[in-house]
């Protein structure tokens, strides 16, 4: 018979001594994961505190690796409440950088950061445009990241002559002060939120993580939060979780590829919140002259080359470009209606000024060196 140095004491104890060899937070985040992975009669939700902790656990690195994917995966198969998604959004807001927006009338993009694979992205063009008429533009992405491994932001910028990802967080935020447009690179701006991609391979599934990158923004304070949704439950998921973390104003956008993109070869479908009031967006590309089929993505250099033709006016970009931006310079409050942001869209291609923006960045980013 095998001594057992536990058997001296009462057996309900044991649970108790080996709980406490966990320590604190292991045996916290595991109860977190015991709500949410405890199947549909005993498993919960988190609430939304309960939700920010556990993310302030996953971004301090203090989880074991299998329980942190246990916990992304269990809370997939859940699906995220809006108020988890709130608590994580409060969570990247408290771990991650802060862009201080200065009074600027801004824009706040979230898109799926692992990126695009089918359909040419408009968006860093429309962010140019915005930038352009004098709107603030944040953008928010990393390195291709499973599930796409797709094209990113920061690899479509860069191909514009406009390597913005490795600048370093004050000079990012010197640059959103003179000009407007800041990208925030997860790597080399978050390296906490950074450290959850290697469990994102592993599970090789998008992750609640994902939902959250589309809400989160790091322009403080709040700024117009414009975010992409494939699937209609998430639009409302998206607006409730938003107004619970103090975001007055927010777009929701069912755009290519999940992103914000509004496609132009079919109807395209917006929500537009301030405070209270929402309204409803269907709109056709069609009705203003502006329908094609959406642009295939094959490689980034013939991207380069179709982006660069949009910006002077030409190729077959440009009609998604004066599409996307005038929506944008319309909601923003540029322009007192569709027809009259889509005429402004155009005389800021037409007349050169976004291209001059654009060689006036390049220029200055050259001009400063590696960062």
């Amino acid at each position: 018979m095998l001594p057992n140095p536990e058997a001296d004491g009462p057996i309900a104890a044991r649970r108790a001594r080996r709980e406490d060899d966990q320590g604190a937070e292991t045996l916290r985040f595991r109860r977190l994961l015991a709500a949410l992975g405890s199947g549909e009669r005993t498993g919960r939700s988190l609430s939304r505190e309960e939700a920010g902790e556990a993310l302030d656990l996953l971004l301090g690195g203090r989880v074991d690796p299998a329980a942190a994917g246990a916990f992304l995966i269990a809370h997939r198969m859940r699906r995220p409440q809006a108020q988890e998604l709130a608590g994580m959004v409060e969570s990247y807001r408290r771990n991650g950088p802060q862009l201080d927006r200065g009074g600027r009338h801004t824009l706040a993009f979230g898109t799926p950061f692992d990126g695009r694979t089918r359909t040419a992205p408009i968006l860093p063009l429309t962010a140019l445009l915005l930038a352009a008429a004098g709107l603030g533009v944040v953008l928010q992405g990393g390195d291709p990241m499973p599930v796409k491994y797709g094209l990113t932001q920061a690899e479509a910028l860069a191909g514009l002559g406009l390597d913005l990802a490795h600048l370093r967080w004050p000079q990012v935020q010197e640059l959103f002060g003179r000009h407007g447009l800041a990208l925030l690179h997860q790597p080399r701006h978050f390296p906490a939120a950074e450290r959850l991609v290697p469990l994102r391979v592993a599970i090789g599934k998008r992750p609640p993580i994902a939902t959250l990158e589309l809400l989160w923004s790091c322009a403080q304070p709040a700024a117009v939060q414009v975010s992409g949704f494939v699937h209609a439950p998430t639009e409302a998921l998206c607006h409730e979780a938003l107004e619970a973390t103090g975001v007055v104003e927010g777009i929701t956008v069912k755009g290519l590829e999940g992103g914000v993109d509004l496609p132009t070869s079919r109807v395209a479908i917006a929500a537009h919140r301030k405070g209270s009031q929402q309204e409803r967006l269907l709109l056709q590309a069609r009705d203003h002259g502006l329908r094609t089929e959406d642009v295939e993505l094959t490689t980034l250099a013939s991207w380069c080359d179709q982006a660069g033709a949009a910006l002077v006016g030409d190729g077959p970009l440009l009609a998604g470009l004066l599409w996307n931006g005038g929506f944008y310079l319309w909601r923003a409050g540029l322009a007192p209606d569709l027809g009259a942001g889509l005429a402004m869209a155009e005389r800021l291609v037409r007349d050169g000024r976004v291209e001059a923006w654009r060689r006036s960045l390049n220029q200055e980013l050259q001009a400063a060196g590696p960062s």
